[in-house]
């Protein structure tokens, strides 16, 4: 009697489970919607482009096809890749060194929360401060060529650095931490063993969010300091002033294009390194 009632509570439970959605379908789904999207936006583009080519202002809104057509013209694509090398360069040097600032300084200010409260406005402060108000002591102290534009993508993309590694160093669980610290664990141990391990995710975070950053900081120094090498910024403002629309959206696209491969990248990197505990999405 014991079993069959056992069963009868427990079967109903079993025919309501539902049943798992195959792997396929589920990457068909999430598909359609970006590229339904996708199509709409493209028809949309080409009303709008309509509606200008019938003031005589085609090239303030090209066809999509005069875009396409210019970014596979030889010459174009040329100066296109040209630029994107450029440009990737000071974005992955200033990605890098905001990197390592930012997490060094919420290390810092994870040690002692007195450190935070004397830390931490500064980096606000960084945050709040518009870079064209920088811009002209920047010129003077460091020149109008790459270190310049590397000091813009620093302090466009340091913020997020600092903001999520503090958060995630200081998520951990206070059992967790005074279990530690009744082992007699140092600071040293406690942070590497404990603290960056809870703190991954929000790194990967910080690190996505840096990562587009960087690239906005690129084609803004590469716009406000012209001199050395051109980048993608540089172009996109010679295309403008020669009233050049195919070419101008061509330029804004491929940068479009470098913040987007930049964000997967980095999402990839996080899935790979904390997939395993945490859904990083």
């Amino acid at each position: 009697m014991a079993t069959s009632t056992i069963e009868s509570v427990t079967a109903p439970a079993r025919r309501t489970v539902a049943p798992k959605t195959p792997r396929r379908k589920k990457s068909a789904i999430r598909w359609v919607g970006p590229i339904a999207v996708f199509f709409v936006m493209i028809g949309l583009w080409y009303g709008l482009s309509a509606i200008y080519a019938a003031k005589d202002q085609g090239y303030f809104v090209p066809y999509p096809h005069q875009v396409l057509q210019a970014l596979t013209d030889p010459d174009t694509f040329s100066d296109l890749m040209d630029a994107l090398l450029h440009s990737t360069e000071v974005a992955m040097t200033g990605l890098v060194i905001a990197i390592v600032l930012g997490m060094l300084w919420a290390i810092v200010m994870s040690q002692a929360s007195w450190l935070e409260r004397s830390l931490f406005p500064y980096a606000v402060v960084l945050q709040c401060i518009p870079i064209l108000a920088l811009v002209p002591l920047i010129g003077i102290l460091f020149g109008y060529n790459f270190q310049a534009r590397v000091i813009v993508t620093i302090l466009i993309s340091l913020f997020p650095m600092v903001s999520m590694t503090l958060f995630g160093l200081q998520s951990v669980a206070k059992q967790q931490r005074e279990l530690f610290q009744l082992q007699g664990a140092s600071r040293l141990t406690l942070l590497r063993k404990l603290q960056f391990p809870a703190a991954m995710p929000s790194i990967f975070v910080g690190l996505r969010t840096s990562a587009g950053l960087a690239v906005v900081g690129a084609i803004v120094g590469d716009q406000f300091f012209q001199r050395g090498n051109a980048g993608l910024g540089v172009l996109i403002q010679v295309y403008a002033s020669r009233l050049m629309g195919p070419q101008l959206y061509s330029a804004i696209i491929v940068a479009s294009l470098l913040g987007v491969l930049v964000f997967v990248v980095f999402g990839w990197l996080g899935r790979l390194v904390v997939g395993r505990w945490y859904d990083f999405s």
